[in-house]
């Protein structure tokens, strides 16, 4: 998937009231809004930009670029699905008189890596993935020269064709699959007063199926756009009972578990090919699914849509979600002191080989960075994924590349480290000075990843590595001509 090209509008929470006026006051305010939530600094820049003249030369020589040939088809691609009237950006970058007024600002979020969100640190790990919304050095260094030449139109012929995004009722991978999902289930009903504490709603509710079904993609999304505003997450737990070769195919302990979480930033999910996730007939789905208040009752239920895969041609492989922890002895142990930085890691050991799909780092508003590291049982240490800035506005699940998903044998040991800044310069920080443990509202802490992984056995996991290596020499030998 290509950036934001096929987020909804659904899939952004807003957590809170008035989410464009807290946008608004993120782009002209260094301090986070604290009251009740933190929106963040989701947008692009400030009121107010003085843009650099117009007679500016550039130090290169080389031609600026403009707007119409060089910088709206950046746009189109990673910016315009949030940057266009009535969505959560603040301000629409579809056309040149909307996008110049910002473009001081435009340059210093792209230039420090703000916008778009993806916080996958760039020296460090694998850097392929299947939905990268990041922008190249290249697409930065236009933006900024652009910018810096005073943000040239250029010749309106040369503009791109307008970006085409679904409605808000068309499901994030409609396009993909051919229409909606095969199969929608909704949590009950749940009402959230306008001034209350959290809610933590979790109903069980059947998922009305009368045979078993492989799953190839998952979605969820609130109900209505009501609803966004009080949603802090969602998660779709699977419940059912498994035979014995059911339960040989899951490898870890705990059952099915969980079929997937939502936060805000999280599109969904793609099984990669020929692995899926497996529901029996006759299960349910437990919800568990966190609410804030947003100055205003509203009531909503949370939609999980499932796409199967073709009774006839069921995958080979069942894929596991895993929750994998980052705090040494467990969520108990964490205790931020105030006014502190910690760090902190757990291990967990692969039983059985298996091809490692993603990695989601998920904490709260002292998060500031996780780190997923492969150590196999040669010694060998290999750094996976590190994201180096977190931030609890956008939950992104990093999904690999298929020729760059980690191949790691049986009793590989993954490192999860963690660490926070409970700091005065953590400008999230709702407050330096209070001790911070481990808990489910946003004032408290966590750190786990959740990481899909497809569990092979000898045989398979003997081919996918041939395959892989016969790829890599493929590319190596063409690149080499």
């Amino acid at each position: 998937m290509n950036g934001f090209a096929r987020t909804s509008k659904f899939r952004y929470n807003t957590h809170g009231p008035n989410l464009r006026s807290a946008i608004m006051l993120a782009g002209g305010n260094d301090d986070m809004a604290t009251t009740g939530t933190v929106f963040g600094r989701l947008a692009l820049g400030a009121l107010g930009v003085t843009l650099a003249s117009p007679g500016i030369v550039l130090a290169q020589g080389d031609a600026a670029p403009t707007y119409s040939k060089d910088v709206a088809p950046i746009f189109r691609e990673k910016c315009e699905a949030c940057h266009r009237p009535g969505y959560i950006a603040p301000m629409s970058l579809q056309t040149y008189a909307e996008s110049r007024p910002w473009a001081r600002s435009i340059k210093n979020r792209v230039e420090t890596r703000q916008m778009p969100p993806w916080h996958i640190d760039p020296a460090v790990g694998i850097q392929d993935f299947q939905n990268d919304r990041s922008l190249s050095q290249i697409e930065i260094d236009t933006i900024v020269r652009w910018a810096d030449a005073g943000a040239p139109q250029g010749n309106p012929a040369d503009m791109p064709p307008p970006a085409v995004f679904p409605d808000d009722d068309v499901w994030n991978y409609a396009d993909r699959f051919g229409g909606p999902p095969d199969l929608i289930i909704k949590s009950t009903p749940h009402t959230m007063p306008a001034l209350s504490q959290d809610h933590w709603w979790k109903p069980t509710v059947p998922t009305g199926l009368t045979e078993d079904r492989w799953v190839r993609a998952i979605e969820i999304r609130p109900s209505t756009i009501e609803g966004r505003k009080i949603t802090h997450h969602a998660l779709a737990i699977l419940v059912q009972e498994e035979d014995e070769a059911d339960k040989a195919s899951l490898v870890a302990d705990g059952g099915a578990g969980l079929l997937m979480d939502w936060a805000v930033g999280k599109e969904g999910e793609i099984m990669r090919e020929n692995s899926g996730k497996l529901m029996k007939a006759g299960s349910q789905i437990h919800w568990d699914i966190h609410y804030s208040s947003a100055g205003e009752e509203i009531t909503d239920t949370a939609e999980l849509g499932l796409y199967f895969y073709p009774k006839d041609a069921p995958p080979k492989h069942r894929q596991v979600l895993n929750i994998w922890m980052g705090i040494e002895g467990g969520p108990s142990n964490l205790l931020l002191a105030p006014n502190s930085v910690t760090t902190t890691s757990q291990h967990h050991v692969l039983p059985q080989n298996g091809r490692i799909e993603n990695f989601q780092a998920h904490q709260h508003l002292r998060g500031k960075g996780m780190q997923m590291t492969a150590i196999t049982p040669d010694g060998r240490s290999q750094v996976l994924s590190r994201v180096s800035n977190f931030s609890f506005n956008w939950h992104n699940n990093y999904v690999y590349a298929d020729d760059a998903a980690p191949l790691l044998p049986k009793g590989t040991v993954i490192e999860i480290k963690s660490w926070w800044d409970n700091t005065s310069a953590n400008r999230a920080n709702p407050d330096p000075n209070q001790w911070v443990g481990w808990g489910a509202r946003t004032v408290d802490e966590m750190a786990h990843a959740w990481v899909n992984v497809t569990y092979l056995d000898d045989e398979d996991f003997a081919a996918a590595k041939a395959e892989r290596e016969a790829a890599l020499a493929e590319t190596t030998d063409t690149g080499a001509q």
